[in-house]
C-alpha cells in the first residue's frame, strides 16, 4: 500500500521566478532517510481529484534538512500550487524518499563523475554532486547544465559557491540558447553537441559515471554520445519524470488492439491479500487494479519509477515502457505494472515480491 507521511513547509525560497524551493520538516523523520538523488512522491487533492507528483531531493546528505524544487509547468496543477498557494507552515504529504539515480559513495576512491541536466533536471543532480564533494574527497565531478537563458538558471549562486569553495574538483558548463560567448555553450544539447564538447573539453574515458536528467529527447542523445565514446550502459544513470508522447501513443494503440479481445482474469496480491477480477486487455495492470478498489502502490504511471513494481507469478504482460527497472530485474519477471498489459487469459501479479 502506498504509505503517505505529513511534511510541514518550514521555508519557501524562489531560486528563480518561476520556481520555488521547499525545505520540509517530517513528522516522522525516520522514514525520510535519503539517499543522494532520490525523490519524494507527493499526493494533493484537487476539486476532489487526487494528483501525485514525484519532486527531487535538492540537499546533499550533509545538509542536515530535506529540500525539494519544484519549476512551475503550465497547466500543472500541482506546480502551480507549490508556487503560488503554498505558504510556510502548510502541512504536504509524500511517500518515503524512493529512487535509484546515484551510486554508492566510496570516501576512499578516486572516481570522476559527469552529469548532464535540463532545466529543473539538475534538482537530483545538485543532490549528487554536493554528496560526491563532501564524501568523496578526491572525486571530481563536471557538470553540464542546459537552460534557455541565464534568468532560467536554478541554484546558480549555490552552484557558483560550491565550485568557487572546491575549485579543481568541480567543473560546471553553461549551456544556453542564447547569450553566449562562446558558440560550443550556445545551443540545443544534442549530439552534435556532445561530440564538440567530448573532443575540446570532456575526456569520456576518463569518467566513470554518467547521470542524466531532464528532457527524454536530450537524455537520449547523451547517452548514445556516451555509448559511441566507449561508456558502458551500466555506467550511464538516467531521471526522467515525465511520459513520452510514444508513450503515450503507444498506449492509445494498445486500447485499439484489445478491442474485441477477450478479457484477462487477474488476481494482485497487496500485503498479502488476494483479489481475482476480470480485466480487459487494453487496461495497464495498475490500472484494473485501481478501477477494482486495490490500494496499488503507484506515483508517476509513465514507466519512469518504480514505485509500482510487481512481479509476474504467472501468465505474460508487454511492457511498453521502461525507465526504472534492470535489465536483470525484468529477466526475474519484474514489471512495471502502470505499462503493462495483459497477453494471456490469466494473470497473476505479485506486488509484495520485491
Amino acid at each position: 500500500m502506498s504509505q503517505f507521511y505529513p511534511l510541514t513547509v518550514t521555508d519557501i525560497h524562489y531560486t528563480i521566478r518561476d520556481a520555488v524551493v521547499l525545505t520540509l520538516k517530517p513528522e516522522n523523520a525516520d522514514a525520510f532517510t535519503f539517499t543522494q538523488g532520490q525523490y519524494l512522491t507527493f499526493k494533493q487533492d484537487f476539486d476532489g481529484t487526487e494528483l501525485r507528483r514525484n519532486y527531487s531531493i535538492c540537499t546533499g546528505l550533509d545538509d542536515g534538512e530535506i529540500k525539494v524544487g519544484i519549476k512551475r509547468v503550465d497547466g500543472g496543477a500541482f506546480s502551480t500550487f507549490a508556487n503560488t498557494d503554498l505558504k510556510v507552515g502548510d502541512t504536504l504529504h509524500a511517500m518515503p524518499p524512493q529512487g535509484k539515480f546515484f551510486t554508492p559513495i566510496d570516501p576512499d576512491t578516486a572516481k570522476n563523475y559527469l552529469g548532464f541536466a535540463g532545466g529543473s533536471g539538475v534538482t537530483p543532480v545538485l543532490s549528487i554532486l554536493k554528496t560526491v564533494l563532501k564524501r568523496e574527497p578526491q572525486s571530481t565531478f563536471t557538470l553540464v547544465y542546459a537552460n534557455r537563458a541565464v534568468n532560467t538558471i536554478m541554484f546558480r549562486e549555490e552552484l557558483e559557491d560550491l565550485k568557487n569553495r572546491h575549485m579543481g574538483r568541480l567543473t560546471i558548463i553553461h549551456m544556453l540558447e542564447s547569450g553566449q560567448d562562446i558558440d560550443l555553450f550556445t545551443g540545443r544539447v544534442d549530439q552534435d553537441k556532445c561530440e564538440a564538447l567530448f573532443k575540446q573539453w570532456i575526456d569520456v574515458t576518463a569518467i566513470d559515471t554518467a547521470f542524466i536528467c531532464g528532457p527524454e529527447p536530450m537524455m537520449l542523445a547523451i547517452a548514445e554520445s556516451l555509448k559511441s565514446h566507449g561508456l558502458e550502459p551500466d555506467q550511464i544513470k538516467f531521471e526522467l519524470f515525465s511520459e513520452s508522447q510514444q508513450g503515450r501513443l503507444a498506449k492509445q494503440e494498445m486500447a485499439k488492439r484489445a478491442e474485441g479481445q477477450k478479457g484477462t482474469e487477474i488476481t494482485v496480491i497487496i500485503e498479502g491479500a488476494q483479489r481475482t477480477f476480470e480485466m480487459t486487455k487494453g487496461q495497464s495492470v495498475l490500472e484494473a487494479a485501481l478501477a477494482n478498489g486495490q490500494e496499488a502502490p503507484f506515483a508517476c504511471k509513465a514507466g519512469v519509477c518504480s514505485t509500482c513494481m510487481g512481479k509476474v507469478l504467472e501468465g505474460e504482460v508487454e511492457m511498453l515502457s521502461n525507465h526504472a527497472l534492470e535489465d536483470y530485474e525484468v529477466e526475474r519477471g519484474y514489471v512495471l505494472t502502470c505499462q503493462s498489459y495483459p497477453l494471456t487469459d490469466r494473470l497473476v501479479i505479485d506486488y509484495d515480491t520485491h
